[in-house]
């Protein structure tokens, strides 16, 4: 079992950072790969980025493609998603989620992944 707990959003103007944190309790925090997701309201949940269990692989979404930087450090049970050069339409509810994923394009699918946080909000004003 896997809790997942997600802070550092907030609201910030158009090309402001923000870093986002998930803590994940459990010994086998290391063993999964992580993902980060995004819904806006009256939207689906979107994937944004995602990390391979020994942070060796990283995959982004076009969309966040040379703004976003996922990172983890499993020493701290912690992975991380750096947010540079936002936009209004950045503005969502984020999520991680942890699951036993082979690296590759299966990261990008929410079925893949068995854990999940409550989400942070992110709200970026132009």
């Amino acid at each position: 079992q896997v809790q997942l707990v997600e802070s550092g959003g907030g609201l910030v103007q158009a090309g402001g950072s923000l870093r986002l944190s998930c803590a994940a309790s459990g010994r086998t925090f290391s063993s999964y790969a992580m993902g980060w997701f995004r819904q806006a309201p009256g939207k689906e949940r979107e994937f944004v980025a995602a990390i391979s269990w020994s942070g060796g692989s990283t995959y982004y979404a076009d969309s966040v493609k040379g703004r976003f930087t996922i990172s983890r450090d499993n020493a701290k049970n912690t992975v991380y998603l750096q947010m540079n050069s936002l936009k209004p339409e950045d503005t969502a509810v984020y999520y991680c989620a942890a699951g036993a994923v082979v690296a590759g394009p299966s990261m990008e699918e929410p079925y893949e992944y068995e854990y999940w946080g409550q989400g942070t909000q992110v709200t970026v004003s132009s």
